[in-house]
């Protein structure tokens, strides 16, 4: 009997140490995951947001293949950042609107949620492409003619 209660009392001493080193790991762990997040989310405030320019307009529409025999009628502008002293040559954006757009179904389009998940992506594209030496040229786009058919 008296063996029970000294395995019994050595038992919580086991375990109280393991429960200290797992508070501790923890505490590692997440202070210096806090301590990257607040590192990164400085840096990116260092980084100011573009401030915008001026405005350049597709000139004409553009007429791209959906799926199923379906079309779209598209038309854009492009919102220069203040960094740029020249309208951009917009061929390029022409060209990846197209290739962004063709294959896309009616379905895709039809929502907001649809227009705004696949502009989303444009946009991203264009930012990319228009992003010369570290310089943005492009900051966001605007769509002033959007006709399925």
């Amino acid at each position: 009997m008296a063996d029970e209660k000294e395995g019994a009392a050595e038992a919580p001493k086991k375990s109280s140490k393991k429960l200290l080193i797992i508070i501790v790991a923890a505490v590692v762990l997440l202070g210096g995951g806090g301590g990257a997040f607040f590192m990164m989310k400085s840096g990116s405030k260092a980084e100011a947001a573009p401030k915008k320019g001026t405005v350049v307009a597709i000139s004409d529409p553009l007429t791209i293949n959906l799926a199923d025999a379906h079309y779209l009628k598209l038309q854009f502008s492009l919102q220069q950042t203040a960094d740029v002293s020249e309208d951009v040559d917009t061929s390029e954006a022409i060209n990846i609107a197209i290739d962004e757009y063709t294959g896309k179904t009616v379905a895709e389009l039809s929502t907001d949620k649809g227009r705004e998940e696949v502009k989303k992506d444009l946009l991203a594209k264009l930012v990319k492409a228009y992003t010369t030496d570290g310089t943005q040229e492009i900051m966001d786009i605007y769509f002033t003619q959007f006709v399925t058919q």
